[in-house]
């Protein structure tokens, strides 16, 4: 039987870097068109390259994960997904900050059991680990909304506008009333958005009045 070896990195997003995890694989021998890299949330196992990689999966590989908690950070779906890779499709996983998550070893009954123990901990871990980040988070954005913050993009208006657009929409907007310029034309040169193209005309409007 032909083992092959694959790895998976899980990062949350998509402006986090995953370099580490991969320089790690790529440290260990595993070529890269066998690693398999996420930028997903870690709620659930809906994620395009791991479905990917389940479907590349065979009785007898050998799959490489950094840590539970870029395996997953929900407890009963790391679990479900755990045993339909080990016992199911008969592959083994290998977790290298754990070693004790080592399907290759501990065969045993004694080593059966505390790889499942030392598994369902750290899963629950990661998993109270997922709903404090999403808790600091709400608190914050309470915090800053009971302090009168704006949360998300700064609203833009005339006011905001640089120097180089005001005088844009100054030299532009009679020649957009006029029809010789398009909307688009006009926003382009603006270099602003739809919506709030017709906002800044409607403000700049009302100053003319």
């Amino acid at each position: 039987m032909n083992q092959k070896i694959f790895a998976y990195i899980r990062v949350s997003a998509k402006d986090q870097n995953e370099d580490r995890q991969l320089k790690e694989m790529l440290d260990i021998s595993i070529s890269e068109r066998d690693i398999f890299i996420d930028k997903e949330s870690g709620k659930d196992f809906n994620r395009p390259q791991y479905q990917a990689l389940k479907q590349c999966l065979r009785e007898g590989d050998l799959l490489y994960i950094k840590s539970i908690d870029r395996f997953g950070r929900n407890s009963k779906e790391i679990k479900r997904e755990w045993e339909y890779i080990t016992q199911e499709i008969r592959a083994d996983i290998k977790v290298l900050d754990m070693p004790l998550l080592d399907t290759t070893q501990h065969k045993d009954t004694l080593g059966t059991f505390v790889s499942e123990l030392v598994l369902q901990v750290l899963s629950f871990v990661a998993e109270k680990e997922r709903e404090n980040i999403k808790q600091r988070q709400a608190e914050g954005i309470a915090i800053a909304k009971a302090k009168g913050k704006h949360l998300g993009r700064p609203q833009m208006n005339v006011h905001t506008l640089s120097k180089e657009q005001q005088q844009t929409l100054e030299q532009n907007y009679q020649a957009w009333k006029d029809k010789q310029i398009t909307g688009v034309q006009f926003m382009e040169k603006l270099e602003i958005k739809k919506n709030t193209f017709y906002k800044i005309v409607k403000e700049y409007e009302k100053s003319l009045s």
